[in-house]
Formats: structure tokens, C-alpha cells, sequence
């Protein structure tokens, strides 16, 4: 059985809530908090230290995609953007996709972040 990373759970509960301001509200810290924890871990793994978890804030496209955008700073004054998305996030089959950036430079693109990332 294979389990599905936290990042794409918690956009998941974003989608199924919908209806609720309040859950909608929950469910956009929970992604964000996952998105969080996902991207200081990768960038930890790549020796980036960051000076404080990342800012992340979800954009409502009103369709079956989650987008988030985050920011931070390294520890050395450059600054982090995460941007990233959840494609078909209310399927079986959601298309993920996150870039990374630190002073302005790429440091990752990939379909996933953190734990049970491969």
C-alpha cells in the first residue's frame, strides 16, 4: 500500500471542504504547514539552512488546482521562494509540482517535498 505524502493530503482536505470557511481556512494551514516542513527538509538535505520556517500562503484558483507560495530567508540573507502546485488535486491521480528558488538561483523543481518524497 502506498501512502500519499502529506502535501498532497492536506490539498486534498482543501478541495474536499470547500464549502466551509472556516474548515477552508484550517485546511489551507495544513497544506501550508506541510509544504513548510516538506521544503525545510530539502533544503536542510542540501545544507541551506534557513533563518525561520517559510511564510506559505494558498491561492484559490477555483478549480481542482492548489497552488501555495512561501518565502523565507537563509541564514545568510538570501532569499527562499517556494512556488508550487497540486494539478487534478481532487482525482486519485493529482500532478504535483515544486520550485525552489534561493538567491534567485534554482535549487530544485521536483513532484514533491519531504517525507515519503522519492
Amino acid at each position: 500500500m502506498r501512502r500519499l505524502p502529506a502535501v498532497l493530503l492536506a490539498g486534498l482536505l482543501v478541495l474536499s471542504v470547500s464549502g466551509c470557511k472556516v474548515m477552508q481556512r484550517i485546511s489551507d494551514g495544513s497544506y501550508n504547514n506541510a509544504v513548510t516542513d516538506g521544503v525545510v527538509k530539502e533544503l536542510d538535505e542540501r545544507n541551506i539552512r534557513l533563518e525561520k520556517r517559510p511564510s506559505c500562503k494558498t491561492r484559490d484558483s477555483g478549480s481542482a488546482s492548489v497552488h501555495v507560495e512561501c518565502t523565507a530567508t537563509t541564514r545568510e540573507g538570501q532569499p527562499v521562494v517556494v512556488t508550487g502546485v497540486a494539478e487534478e488535486a481532487d482525482t486519485d491521480h493529482p500532478r504535483e509540482l515544486y520550485e525552489v528558488t534561493v538567491g534567485g538561483q534554482e535549487v530544485l523543481r521536483q513532484n514533491c517535498l519531504g517525507l515519503g518524497c522519492h
